[in-house]
């Protein structure tokens, strides 16, 4: 088989177009190939002003290349002066786009896919170096793509929403997630972390075919700008606090007791040094090095050691089956953390104590997971997903590609999608 037939074949060009050359250029290490319509062309084509089929060819535009996917490990581009029409009823000109034409400029349909396949499993720089093409037109197109299939997107059965917020870079920049806890997608990111963006969440669910009075549960930290926000905008949704921020909270008030505990006894500071990420995981999930190291300090009259009992026991709390059991369990983990924290003369219990009572402010909203029996799984995952998207995006201040990233990864967008 002759290569122009062969590759007549490999691009599925029908019967409209035909590829009438295959060069390979020397210096550049290149198969160019050429193509150029046939008269069936005009048959099937409609005036892209009026629709009507009565359309002629004008003459052609200067030719123009797209980068297509390699051959025998050479870098391969389509080269076409694509042809222009002209209406028999409105008389106007008009260029015939190129079937093989990616959303991004310049680039073939194929070689969308194959660079989108990358994408998502490696930062876009590393993506740029394989295929051979810079990162900023492989984010072009990821932009394209992204761009389409998210406004595409519907979001009519959106009813138990989760949100958290991501910090975006160093310092106080952060961009608000919205996720679908049922269908596990990220739904809407935007920029801040205030009331306003459940206002964008709100006017962002009609224009997808959603709308606020049907979202009837929302899990959120314990923000009171994301309280308010949600209280304002989705009035018919019922506030959960997810396991994830209310332990997190917790593991936070045993770093300061072990920290403010080193600071005040000098025979402590000693014990507790390079304890950090002990006291910050559950003990299924210590190195050996670290279950070591507990037998050392286990039996020692550390009140780090007490604050992270009382976290464990909190986590206990969650697995009560029913919301009455979870509501006794919570009330007395409170009540026993403020009884030894108001007995410790030291005051190294505070930062417990503010955790009880901050559980005791938000109970309700922590019992709504039984109530409910909405799951926050997806959310309490997002984290590691947010790190995996602060790689693939990294080297850019713009919130737009993260984003982008964060749409393409966890979005579930019908990509590529011509």
């Amino acid at each position: 088989m002759i290569p122009e037939k062969l590759f007549q074949q490999l691009l599925v060009l029908g019967d409209a177009w035909r590829v009438k050359a295959v060069d390979y250029v020397e210096p550049q290490r290149k198969v160019v190939i050429r193509v150029e319509e046939t008269p069936q062309l005009w048959a099937s084509q409609t005036c892209p002003h009026c629709e009507a089929a009565s359309v002629a060819g004008y003459d052609r535009a200067p030719e123009r290349s797209w980068r297509h996917l390699n051959v025998c490990q050479l870098e391969s581009e389509i080269a076409c002066a694509l042809p222009r029409g002209q209406c028999r009823k409105c008389r106007q000109v008009f260029t015939v786009r190129a079937p093989w034409e990616g959303r991004s400029r310049g680039l073939s349909q194929e070689f969308e896919a194959f660079a989108l396949i990358l994408m998502r499993e490696m930062p876009v720089k590393k993506a740029g170096e394989i295929l051979g093409e810079t990162d900023h037109k492989l984010w072009r197109m990821l932009f394209a793509h992204v761009d389409a299939a998210w406004a595409e997107l519907s979001w009519e059965d959106v009813v138990w929403v989760g949100a958290d917020e991501m910090n975006r870079r160093k310092g106080h920049n952060y961009l608000t997630v919205f996720v679908d806890l049922e269908a596990k997608r990220v739904l809407l990111a935007v920029e801040g972390k205030d009331a306003t963006v459940w206002e964008r969440f709100a006017a962002e669910l009609g224009r997808h075919n959603g709308h606020p009075k049907a979202i009837t549960q929302v899990a959120i930290d314990m923000s009171p700008a994301y309280i308010k926000g949600v209280k304002e905008n989705l009035g018919n949704a019922t506030i959960v606090f997810d396991k994830f921020h209310v332990v997190s909270q917790v593991v936070e008030a045993v770093e300061a007791v072990r920290r403010n505990e080193a600071r005040q006894d000098a025979q402590a500071r000693e014990q507790l040094a390079k304890t950090c990420w002990l006291w910050r995981k559950n003990p299924e999930g210590w190195t050996d090095r670290e279950a070591r190291r507990w037998e050392q300090l286990e039996g020692k009259p550390l009140v780090t050691g007490l604050a992270y009992a009382m976290r464990l026991e909190l986590q206990r709390a969650y697995t009560a089956p029913t919301a009455a059991q979870a509501r006794r369990r919570f009330q007395e983990w409170c009540q026993w953390v403020q009884t030894e924290a108001r007995d410790l003369a030291s005051g190294l219990l505070e930062p417990m104590r503010k955790a009880a009572q901050m559980v005791e402010r938000h109970l309700e909203g922590i019992l709504a997971h039984w109530k409910q029996g909405l799951t926050t799984a997806f959310l309490e995952g997002l984290n590691s997903l947010f790190s995996a998207t602060k790689r693939k995006a990294r080297g850019y201040r713009s919130s737009e590609y993260q984003i982008a990233m964060l749409y393409f990864v966890a979005g579930k967008l019908e990509i590529p999608h011509y």
